[in-house]
C-alpha cells in the first residue's frame, strides 16, 4: 500500500457515479441495521434498494446533487478511485426556545469492503466537521445506520422515535367537547398544497424538527405502491376553513389473516389539540380495520391521553433517532434558550476533531441574554462532548449521563442545574429523517 495517492475532497460531476458506487444503496445492498426500523410501519425490517442503480439513474442524481446548493458531497480516492463517500446537507433545525439553528446533516456514508479500516470514514468527517464550520453550521447531526460506528467521532443519541400498534376494539377515546371544524379526505393535489402550512406551523414549536428542502412534498402520489396500495390523505379544517392538520396513511395488503386489517399511518401533524383528536379518531375507527399501526412517531405521543384505556397503545419498537455533534460549542449553546436562567462552568476536554472545544467554558443564561465564554475559573463540571451533544435539544437525562460516568460534577447541585437549564417539554422531535 505504500506509494498510494489519497485524495479526500468534493468528487467532481464527471466523478459522480463512481461517487455512487461507494455507497451500499446505489449497490443494492443493505444500509441499515438488520432490525426492525421504528421509523417503518411494516412488520418485517426496512427492505433495501433490491437491485443497483442504473447508469441512467446515477446520472439522473448526480445532475440533481450538483445543482442542490445545500447538499455538499465529499469522496476518498485511491490512485484515482473513488474507495469511500458521504456528503452534509445544510439544514435549518428548530432549537429550545423556538430559534432555528443552522445543521449540517451527515448522509449517505459508505466505505468499500476492499478499504475499510484505513480511517478513511473519519478522513471524511474531519473535512465535513471543516467545512461546516467554514459555512457557519455549528452543529451537526446523523440518523446512524449502525449503533456502534458514529460514537466515536463525538455523535450521540438526541431524539427517540417509536412505531405503536392499537387495536381497533381497544381505541374509544375519552369524551370531549364536539369538533367545530371538519374532516375531508382530499387528493395527492391538494395534501401537497397543505403539508408545507401545516409543517411550517408545526415545526416552529417543535423542538428538534428540520426544515424541509425544496420539494419535500412533491413525491406525493394516488398511484398505487404495488400491494401496499395508494396512499391516501385525510385533512382536517378549523371553523373558518383553515386547513390545521393533516395525515397520510395506507391499508396495505397482507397475504396472511394475522396482519390484515392493518392501517398504518405513515405522517400525521396537528397544528392544534382539536385537530389532532379528530385526525386520530377517524384514523382509530375505519371501517373494516383491525389495527392501526404508526411509525416514527414520538416517544411521548399525546394520544395516549385521550384513550380510555392508555394502555391499548402498544410501542413495538423504539430506537434513537437524530444523534447530535457538537461543532462549535459556544455558537452552539448561544443559539438556544433555556428552561431556567443560571450559569455553568463545565470543562470539555475530549474533543480531537475540533479540539477548539477543549477548555473550561462558562455558560450564563439570563432570559434572552446568552452567552458562553472560555474561563480560567473553576468548572463545576466535567463533561465529555457526546453528553453535551445529547443533551443540546433537552431531551436526555443529565442524571443518567452522570451515573454512566459521561459527566463529573464537582460543586454540588450541578447536575441540578444542568438539567433546570436544558430540559425541554414536550420531547424533541423530528417527523422525517435525511
Amino acid at each position: 500500500m505504500s506509494g498510494m495517492v489519497t485524495e479526500v475532497r468534493p468528487p467532481r460531476h464527471d466523478e459522480m457515479a463512481a461517487y455512487y458506487r461507494a455507497l451500499p444503496y446505489a449497490n443494492g445492498l443493505p444500509s441499515w441495521e438488520p432490525a426492525d426500523a421504528a421509523w417503518h410501519g411494516g412488520p418485517e425490517p426496512w427492505p433495501p434498494q433490491r437491485t443497483p442503480a442504473s447508469a441512467d439513474q446515477l446520472e439522473k442524481w448526480a445532475a440533481a446533487d450538483i445543482k442542490d446548493k445545500a447538499f455538499h458531497p465529499i469522496a476518498t480516492f485511491v490512485d484515482g478511485r473513488c474507495v469511500g463517500a458521504s456528503a452534509t446537507i445544510s439544514f435549518e433545525v428548530t432549537v429550545p426556545g423556538g430559534g432555528t439553528g443552522r445543521m449540517a446533516g451527515v448522509t449517505a456514508t459508505g466505505v468499500v469492503a476492499t478499504h475499510r479500516r484505513r480511517g478513511y470514514l473519519r478522513q471524511m468527517m474531519q473535512a465535513m466537521f471543516d467545512a461546516a464550520l467554514e459555512r457557519g453550521e455549528p452543529l451537526a447531526m446523523l440518523s446512524a445506520s449502525e449503533g456502534s460506528i458514529y460514537g466515536r467521532f463525538g455523535f450521540s443519541p438526541a431524539t427517540y422515535r417509536t412505531r405503536w400498534e392499537l387495536a381497533r376494539h381497544e381505541a374509544a377515546l375519552l369524551p370531549t367537547e364536539p369538533d367545530p371544524g371538519s374532516l375531508e379526505l382530499v387528493d395527492a393535489a391538494r395534501a401537497k398544497e397543505a403539508w408545507p402550512r401545516v409543517h411550517a406551523e408545526v415545526r416552529a414549536r417543535r423542538v428538534g424538527e428540520l426544515g424541509p428542502l425544496p420539494g419535500r412534498w412533491d413525491g406525493l402520489s394516488d398511484e398505487a405502491d404495488g400491494t401496499n396500495g395508494p396512499l391516501r390523505y385525510l385533512t382536517h379544517r378549523d371553523q373558518h376553513g383553515n386547513v390545521d392538520g393533516i395525515a397520510n396513511f395506507r391499508l396495505p395488503w397482507s397475504p396472511t389473516t394475522d396482519r390484515a386489517g392493518t392501517l398504518v399511518v405513515e405522517a400525521l401533524e396537528a397544528t392544534n389539540p382539536v385537530a389532532y383528536r379528530a385526525l386520530w379518531g377517524l384514523l382509530i375507527d375505519f371501517d373494516l380495520t383491525k389495527t392501526v399501526v404508526a411509525a416514527s412517531r414520538p416517544r411521548d405521543e399525546p394520544l395516549r391521553w385521550m384513550l380510555t384505556n392508555p394502555r391499548a397503545m402498544r410501542i413495538t419498537r423504539q430506537t434513537d433517532n437524530l444523534w447530535a455533534r457538537l461543532l462549535d460549542v459556544p455558537r452552539a449553546l448561544t443559539q438556544r434558550s433555556y428552561l431556567a436562567p443560571g450559569e455553568l462552568r463545565f470543562t470539555i476536554s475530549d474533543d480531537r476533531m475540533c479540539p477548539a472545544n477543549n477548555r473550561t467554558w462558562h455558560l450564563k443564561a439570563d432570559g434572552p441574554v446568552v452567552t458562553c465564554v472560555p474561563t480560567d475559573e473553576t468548572a463545576d463540571l466535567t463533561i465529555t462532548l457526546s453528553a453535551l451533544s445529547s443533551l443540546y435539544f433537552g431531551g436526555m437525562s443529565a442524571h443518567h449521563l452522570a451515573y454512566a460516568g459521561h459527566i463529573a460534577a464537582h460543586t454540588d447541585g450541578a447536575i441540578g442545574q444542568l438539567t433546570r437549564m436544558f430540559w425541554t417539554d414536550p420531547e424533541p422531535h423530528n417527523s422525517f429523517g435525511f
